[in-house]
């Protein structure tokens, strides 16, 4: 009965809600979600290249162009289904590397294929087996160095991969390492071992031998603020990530015959998360700091001119890409928000930027909307970094929903975001927060968020639907909450923690059941397994059990009274699909409406475009009864796609 009445009072807010959005044109969910023209441009080390992934016969491949021509492109690969999304030069220049999975199983294989020839190689030829890169040289052009797990599902063996004949030669059998460094020669230098406190230790590594004692210790505070970034090319210096007796991440430059430590860059209010390298020597020219929005700080003067110039050109946030080994040109790409993001070949000496491409310009006429960062207050004095996107001409409150970035450990930024811009075009105003636990801002403000899933993590979102609802930004019954992943958890928590703050959820891929989220990990996730534990709960103690089980919604499910869509992966190999199978299974039991959606061929998300499409298309006509917001009808958006509706299909308007 709460379930119809809903839909009744949201069919009468539609009326309204279409008169507010009238003149703004509906943009197509094909447009936002479908492939993008062109992305992931990279140059090649020798300059003489540039490649690209962009469809081909539907499916994104990978691409390859001339710099002086770069519109005589030609495919290089011929993927017929599982889209690549991941590609990067060989050292040499001449081939092009990718990873790829089966399935959104998330077994990645590495491949390589030859400019020249067009051969493709598979690099690593195994079942069940999951690539890692673990060095690359810029003076050992030929040989790159890789981690493979085919021997133990949980540890990665260390090879050496001859680029040229595609041998591969073992290095060095991992038995119980997280990670290693090498240096510009190729030599391990580094070992990591997690820690049973969920920090972690560094160990010299001498040939193939690892040294007894680390030299590098840190516990769990710092575990997500310190790592090594890598060697300069003449392996004297080591750069560091690190918030050790600090609370921000700081870039630190180590001098590896002294042991010095030296602070490169740092920022009070946020951590460094990356930098620019010179290709020759791999020494810092840069650092970049996100708090809002990104920004690059030059390190002495050999790329000040460069940035100076990039910004001034007022385009929109600017990233720096691919640099050739000359460092003459660079690749930029400039994000407005307001239009979509394009890609530009930089010529330093000439200070001049010629168009590439724009990665979605079908969307160039499209109402695109901005995108506004913002403080939110948490109830115990946390600062709260969110990111909301308002619809376009509109004053007053609107319907809003809260879209929660999953990890937990990573962060919403700012830019152009088409779930944002899709949200908006649909009437609703669209708000992300960067919760306690988000990384980003400090290793306190990560730590904050330990053992408080459902709890404080829960609050700071119902905190930032308080600040809303007083901004005028929308109204207290009418906002939904969506996510994917532990924004999916956020969603099921909503629904079954605070039954009455929202009007209804939309989860992709959430655990409903931490327990079994747990036991259920990747067999290559062993070496974090602690910090999973001292930071969500201990499931081999009676205590953290009993925390597990408190903080499930599955353990609640009665509580649910808002309508709840759920989309899922069958081969997810982070949230098992039977995370979504048993609370549909339970909500069922009860006779609580939910619909679910399954998808056969993906895994942790969605990777093909007809699968996003369709299950957007269900989304935004199950929101829209809800809020009262605008939907492109489902029309026949799900027959292209693998989509298959297990629950509830009489639910959502046009499914059944």
């Amino acid at each position: 009965m709460v379930f119809k009445a809903l839909l009744a009072a949201g069919a009468a807010m539609i009326a309204a809600q279409a008169t507010l959005a009238a003149d703004v044109p509906l943009i197509p969910r094909a447009k936002l979600f479908g492939n993008p023209t062109k992305i992931g441009g990279k140059l090649s080390p020798d300059g003489k290249w540039i490649s690209f992934i962009a469809p081909r016969d539907g499916v994104l491949n990978v691409w390859v162009a001339p710099i002086a021509t770069p519109d005589q492109a030609r495919p290089l690969t011929a993927e017929k289904t599982r889209p690549i999304r991941q590609a990067f030069w060989s050292p040499d220049s001449k081939s092009i590397l990718f990873v790829n999975d089966k399935g959104g199983d998330e077994n990645f294989l590495l491949y390589g294929v030859n400019v020249a020839t067009g051969e493709q190689k598979a690099l690593t030829p195994f079942e069940k087996t999951r690539v890692q890169i673990i060095g690359t040289s810029e003076t050992i052009r030929d040989h790159i160095l890789v981690g493979v797990n085919n021997r133990d599902p949980r540890w990665h063996d260390v090879y050496d991969l001859n680029l040229t004949t595609g041998a591969l030669t073992k290095v060095m059998q991992n038995d119980g390492y997280a990670g290693f460094l090498a240096d510009d020669q190729l030599k391990l230098r580094l070992a990591s071992k997690a820690r049973p406190d969920g920090g972690s230790d560094y160990y010299r590594v001498n040939g193939t031998t690892v040294e007894a004692q680390p030299v590098v210790q840190y516990g769990l505070d710092d575990s997500l603020t310190t790592a090594p970034m890598g060697f300069t090319v003449d392996g004297k210096t080591l750069y560091w990530i690190d918030s050790r007796n600090r609370n921000t991440a700081a870039l630190m430059a180590q001098d590896m015959a002294t042991g010095q430590m030296t602070v490169v860059g740092e920022s009070p209010r946020a951590d460094v998360d990356s930098g620019l390298f010179n290709p020759h020597t791999g020494r810092v020219e840069a650092y970049a700091v996100d708090y809002l929005k990104n920004e690059y700080v030059p390190v002495g003067d050999a790329v000040k001119a460069d940035l100076a110039f990039l910004k001034a050109q007022n385009k929109g946030e600017f990233s720096i890409g691919s640099r050739t080994d000359a460092d003459d040109k660079w690749l930029v790409t400039f994000d407005p928000v307001t239009a979509p993001a394009s890609t530009w070949l930089y010529d330093r000496k000439a200070k001049k930027l010629t168009p590439l491409y724009v990665s979605r310009p079908e969307l160039a006429d499209a109402p695109l909307v901005p995108m506004e960062a913002v403080e939110i207050p948490a109830r115990d004095g946390l600062t709260l970094v969110s990111y909301l996107t308002r619809p376009k001409g509109v004053t007053g409150p609107v319907p809003m929903v809260l879209f929660v970035h999953g990890g937990p450990w990573a962060r919403d930024g700012y830019g152009y975001n088409g779930y944002h811009q899709w949200l908006a075009n649909r009437g609703y105003a669209v708000l992300s927060v960067n919760y306690r636990g988000s990384t980003g801002f400090g290793k306190k403000f990560i730590s904050a968020g330990d053992l408080q899933w459902g709890r404080k993590m829960h609050d700071d979102l119902i905190d930032a639907v308080d600040w809303a609802v007083k901004q005028g930004v929308t109204s207290r019954d009418k906002v939904a909450i969506m996510g994917g992943s532990y924004g999916g958890y956020a969603t099921l928590a909503g629904l079954t923690f605070t039954p009455d703050t929202f009007a209804c959820g939309v989860d992709i891929v959430g655990p409903s059941n931490l327990f079994t989220l747990l036991k259920t990990i990747p067999p290559y996730w062993e070496a974090g397994k602690q910090q999973f534990y001292k930071r969500m709960g201990d499931p081999t103690t009676e205590e953290g059990r009993a925390l597990l089980k408190e903080r499930s919604p599955l353990t609640f499910v009665d509580r649910i009274k808002k309508p709840l869509l759920i989309g899922q992966g069958a081969n997810d190999p982070r949230v098992n699909v039977a995370e979504s199978d048993q609370i549909v299974e339970a909500m069922a039991a009860k006779s609580i409406p939910v619909t679910y959606v399954v998808f056969p061929d993906e895994g942790h998300g969605f990777a093909r475009p007809v699968n996003s499409i369709a299950f957007n298309a269900v989304a935004e006509n199950f929101l829209s009864p809800c809020l009262g917001g605008r939907a492109e009808p489902i029309g026949d958006t799900l027959k292209p796609s693998t989509a298959q509706v297990k629950h509830g299909a009489e639910f959502v308007t046009g499914l059944k």
